[in-house]
């Protein structure tokens, strides 16, 4: 690992001024590059204290061995050196979009005598013109096949071609009228060109020409009485018209426009772009990315333009580029393409309208395409294997931890505050095993003192179900492995699940081998306090910090630091990230039961059917409050006795506080026609009563379907 201050370049040697800058590792190799407006100030950030880089930008100074720089006269100019040095050097810290599968065009190849249109992938060649992507070839074939009826184009091969020609007869598209037959001279090279070119055009959005010609030409051949070939033409109509409804009009006013959207989390992004011409979606393509190097949004649309229009020009550009984030600066950008494309190229961010809703749309596109990367990844046994043999060598384990056991705190502002335990084995979430913890030993937010708690409640809870069972090997103490090596209990198969006395799994006997905290080093150091009065000293312990990325093991003054392409990173990133999800779920399901909390709860022997009949009757609570036994009685259901406990219960209950107006201070006095929040509590989305914190009873609505997982 090299020190960045030995290959720092003096003072005053670094021009101010644009240009682009390499950094090399000490084989010569390029691994970073970057443009600046001011080289002096922009690499005078990569040497400053190493404490003060983001770990991922530390990596790169602390690999390379040396820095070079190259002057260049305005900002657009450092934007095309960037993209060619990316294109040439490849640099493994550089962040590179990779496609996620090759995207099929349609493409006409206008550089032949007589143009063929057919599918194609890969690189764009020169004097062919491409309509796409597509998401898949079968829909460019159904979409030719339609207009070869109107656009009788050549599509077959070279050698297909040549042979129709010697022989002097076509080929069968030639005899059912899909094809011109050019290779026999039924139409001249300029004829059958003519043809090709307006089937460009109408694949590039000018549509409303050719069907207004053939709607003239066809009234004039019924008026003329040639019924059969008005019939011909009739059919082309609409063989046009269903290949135009392949692709529905998203934008008015026959926009040329792609929208790109970028979805991301710390480690990976995902780009989508939609191709829009002539107001309908032409074509859509996506992108993964790895974030090698600390990376704001906007520098991703940077990134993403360079690879989309890098090798593009003329009306390959389209005349508007819309985007969730515009890069910083936006000017050079917007030259650039403004350059490739040979006029003014408007980059910006949709406010509204329909442009607004389509880029939502490819927004959502964006996110599936990075969940369904990481699933595809997660997935993978090969991966996960690797990923938990990463683990093992970070934090020094004597082998993969097989069960992993999260925790997680969350709260509102110190109120409601909940655990959760999410468990994965062998790298595949087990929801059977999730639970979930009522923080109960003090008041308040302390998220360290709540992880004691929590874990010390787990390992009780697992100790007892070992001494119950008289699972200890003799002479052996609570925390030390029953068999040799394997960390499970005496008797039993790993994976194997325990069984009580009427054959229901037990809760907490079977242990983890590595316990991860969401959190630093003050929670960590809480996890391994916990464990450590129970006597148990063979379950491993870290903590994944969300900001960094860091692994913090008990006892180190210094984070582990796994790579960023790592599968073990990303694993436990996975792991945190579930057990996040679902003690924020937990915790939002116990504040919206308090919020919906009503005094009627707290009659005894008054059920939700006649809850419900008493807030239809009243209207409110506070209603209710103000009324007579004789008037409580005349809902149906209510006798004089259980009247009269409502009537006891709702005086000695204290009533809502008013609200208070926040801009004014005025104390809002409600009527009595207004309920409450309490009012409600059966008219909130969901079924009436429903106990999402109870396993086996409904789940709330918006809740996910995490029943299994208990409370303790």
């Amino acid at each position: 690992m090299a020190d960045p201050s030995s290959y720092r370049p003096k003072p005053g040697q670094i021009p101010d001024s644009p240009g682009v800058y390499r950094f090399r590792d000490e084989h010569r190799r390029v691994i970073y590059v970057g443009k600046a407006k001011s080289l002096r100030q922009r690499l005078a950030n990569y040497f400053q204290d190493l404490a003060g880089l983001h770990p991922r930008t530390r990596t790169m100074v602390t690999t390379a061995a040396s820095v070079e720089w190259t002057v260049v006269s305005t900002e657009v100019e450092a934007l095309q050196l960037e993209y060619s040095w990316i294109k040439e050097y490849d640099p493994r810290f550089n962040v590179k979009y990779r496609d996620d599968k090759s995207y099929p065009y349609l493409a006409v190849t206008m550089n032949e005598e007589y143009p063929r249109v057919q599918v194609m992938r890969g690189q764009k060649r020169k004097g062919v013109r491409y309509f796409g992507p597509y998401g898949h070839a079968w829909a460019i074939r159904d979409t030719v096949d339609l207009l070869l009826r109107v656009f009788p184009v050549r599509t077959c091969s070279a050698g297909v071609f040549k042979n129709a020609a010697r022989t002097g007869r076509p080929c069968l598209l030639g005899y059912i009228g899909k094809c011109s037959a050019p290779c026999v001279g039924r139409v001249s090279a300029e004829e059958h060109r003519d043809l090709a070119d307006e089937f460009s055009d109408f694949m590039a959005g000018r549509t409303g020409t050719y069907i207004r010609r053939l709607e003239q030409r066809m009234t004039e051949a019924a008026e003329e009485m040639e019924y059969e070939r008005a019939a011909r033409l009739r059919d082309d109509v609409e063989a046009l018209r269903k290949a135009m409804e392949k692709s529905a009009v998203v934008l008015a006013d026959a926009t040329d426009a792609d929208l790109i959207a970028v979805a991301e989390d710390e480690l990976e992004a995902a780009v989508q772009i939609f191709h829009v011409r002539g107001g309908r979606v032409r074509g859509q393509r996506g992108w993964v990315t790895d974030k090698v190097e600390e990376i704001t949004t906007g520098a991703l649309v940077e990134h993403a333009l360079q690879q989309l229009y890098g090798e593009e020009k003329g009306d390959s550009v389209p005349k508007e580029v819309l985007v969730p984030a515009l890069p910083d600066p936006v000017e050079p950008v917007q030259e650039w393409l403004a350059e490739r494309r040979g006029s003014g190229v408007s980059l910006r961010i949709p406010q509204r309208g329909d442009k607004k809703a389509l880029m939502e749309t490819v927004q959502r596109n964006a996110q599936h395409s990075l969940v369904l990367h990481k699933t595809k990844r997660a997935s993978d046994l090969t991966t996960r294997s690797r990923a938990l043999e990463e683990i093992a060598e970070a934090l020094d384990l004597d082998s993969a931890p097989l069960r992993i056991e999260c925790y997680d705190i969350s709260h509102l502002q110190g109120d409601d505050v909940v655990a959760s335990m999410v468990v994965f084995e062998d790298g595949l979430q087990r929801k059977s095993e999730y639970r979930r913890f009522q923080i109960k030993g003090f008041e308040g937010q302390d998220d360290v003192r709540s992880m004691h708690e929590v874990i010390g409640r787990r390992f009780k809870r697992y100790i007892a179900e070992k001494e119950k069972t008289g699972e200890w090997a003799d002479g052996q103490e609570p925390g030390q492995e029953a068999g040799p090596g394997t960390g499970q209990e005496i008797g039993r198969e790993p994976g194997e699940e325990l069984k009580d006395d009427e054959g229901r799994p037990k809760r907490f006997a079977y242990p983890p081998q590595l316990v991860v905290v969401d959190g630093g080093q003050p929670q960590v150091a809480a996890a391994q306090r916990a464990l450590d009065e129970l006597g148990i000293d063979d379950i491993a312990v870290c903590g994944l910090a969300k900001r960094l990325e860091e692994v913090w093991v008990p006892g180190e003054d210094d984070p582990v630091i796994l790579p960023r392409t790592s599968e073990g990173l990303y694993l436990l990133q996975r792991v945190r990230d579930e057990a996040h999800r679902f003690a924020i779920t937990y915790q939002r399901v116990k504040r919206a039961k308090r919020f919906r909390a009503s005094p009627l709860d707290d009659v005894p022997g008054l059920g939700e059917t006649r809850k419900q009949a008493l807030i239809k009757h009243f209207g409110s609570v506070k209603k209710l409050r103000s009324a007579t036994i004789d008037q409580i009685r005349e809902v149906p259901g209510i006798g004089l006795k259980t009247a009269e406990t409502i009537a006891v219960a709702l005086a000695q209950a204290a009533p809502a506080a008013p609200a208070v107006n926040t801009a004014t201070g005025e104390i809002m006095d409600y009527t009595a026609d207004t309920p409450d929040a309490s009012d409600t509590a059966d008219t909130q989305d969901g079924a009436p009563g429903t106990r999402a914190d109870v396993p086996g009873e409904p789940v709330a609505a918006g809740a996910p379907d995490e029943r299994r997982g208990q409370e303790t």
